[in-house]
């Protein structure tokens, strides 16, 4: 390691003011600062230094992200496999390598799509290049179901990146999700594509693995046999294993369990609004099957669709989410509630988590504000007594 810092920083000049490579330095910052920790320090005021730097949270939250894209892609295999009435004849390793060669696409598209345009933005205005598409990047293609076309994903990451993250000012500075705009472009820009019954398995043949399927198979998830007034075919195990049709990452409650572990243990997640999301959908599910609104149990919602997903890395992004202690409880609440009656209440979104969420954003800081408004209100009420 001492050899390629050493060349860095000989190299590094030639990046700086006056240097005949100055026009690519927020390139070259942005790749320096990706390997090791930034030695500038503030100038002034009380500061805490820490060597765990933006680019380390975000590296440790796509570790996080790990076990639910590996499972995602063995699921896809899996369908495939299923669909075509041939699993019992695929090996572990054959149907995990269809599902990665089918998903791997989606997430380079991603990367390139949205790292060029960060890339390109940070060197038009001559700033540093931001971090905060490490995560995103990764997450937009585990939202989306395996029949998205590439060339829909790459709009999508355009879309989100320009208009729900820079023209706010950046990382740190966005008021919705990045992941969660992207989805809603797609939805709502081309439903056909996002919904229904044909998109959740991949039917082509990859270099020799899968079996092609014929162009009319369809394959609903549980919540949309549910919209349709049908019974869910899929059992209780199944949907917290994650054998299930559904968007690439959300389908496994158990891999998404041990990234909550990950980003609990190292103090990057809100335990306060991961709980609070999981109480609010918990008790609204509970209320609308004793109305009769709804056949599934109030389990079932919680590890049906992106509910656990939405929960454990989305609704706690720290940038979007509320700040303060009860306003993480309140905007938990609130998502997770909200979550479930879209299902319930609406049978063409039979989704409903990420909706939520895009709500959720919306109030988050109008939480806060009347949150901390309180508090200093009370602080004079008890000075007053004095």
């Amino acid at each position: 390691m001492s050899a390629l810092r050493n060349y860095l920083d000989k190299i590094k000049p030639n990046f700086q003011e006056g240097g005949k490579l100055h026009a690519f330095r927020s390139v070259f910052d942005g790749f320096e600062t990706f390997l090791y920790v930034p030695n500038t320090t503030a100038k002034c005021g009380t500061n805490i230094h820490d060597a765990i730097d933006s680019k380390r949270i975000m590296s440790m939250v796509v570790i996080a992200l790990m076990p639910a894209m590996l499972f995602g892609m063995y699921n896809v295999g899996y369908q495939n496999y299923l669909a075509a009435g041939k699993l019992a004849e695929a090996g572990f390793w054959s149907i995990f390598f269809y599902g990665f060669l089918a998903v791997l696409p989606k997430i380079l598209v991603s990367y390139i799509v949205g790292l060029g345009i960060e890339f390109i933005w940070a060197q038009w205005k001559g700033e540093e290049i931001q971090e905060g598409y490490l995560v995103s990047g990764i997450i937009i293609p585990l939202i989306v179901p395996v029949g998205c076309p590439l060339w829909m994903l790459a709009l999508a990451c355009a879309f989100a990146v320009i208009f729900a993250k820079e023209i706010f000012g950046g990382t740190g500075m966005n008021i919705f999700n990045v992941a969660i705009a992207a989805r809603m472009f797609l939805f709502f820009s081309y439903p056909s594509k996002m919904t229904g019954d044909n998109v959740w398995v991949a039917t082509d043949s990859i270099f020799g693995l899968g079996n092609t399927l014929p162009d009319g198979f369809t394959a609903a998830t549980p919540l949309a046999q549910v919209g349709q007034g049908a019974d869910v075919t899929a059992s209780l195990t199944d949907m917290i294993t994650g054998f299930i049709p559904g968007s690439i990452g959300e389908t496994s409650v158990i891999a998404i369990a041990i990234g909550a572990v990950i980003l609990l243990w190292t103090g990057i997640a809100s335990w306060r609004t991961m709980l609070r999301v999981f109480v609010g959908g918990g008790l609204m599910a509970l209320l609308f099957k004793a109305t009769g609104a709804t056949p599934l149990n109030w389990y079932e919602h919680i590890v049906l669709g992106g509910f656990c997903f939405g929960a454990v890395f989305m609704a706690t992004d720290p940038v979007t989410s509320c700040r303060t202690n009860t306003g993480m409880y309140i905007y938990g609440f609130l998502i997770g509630a909200m979550a479930v009656i879209i299902r319930v209440m609406n049978p063409g979104y039979p989704e409903g988590m990420m909706l939520a969420i895009f709500f959720g954003n919306m109030f988050a800081a109008t939480i806060d504000h009347f949150v901390v408004e309180r508090n200093i209100s009370k602080r004079i009420k008890r000075g007053g007594s004095k």
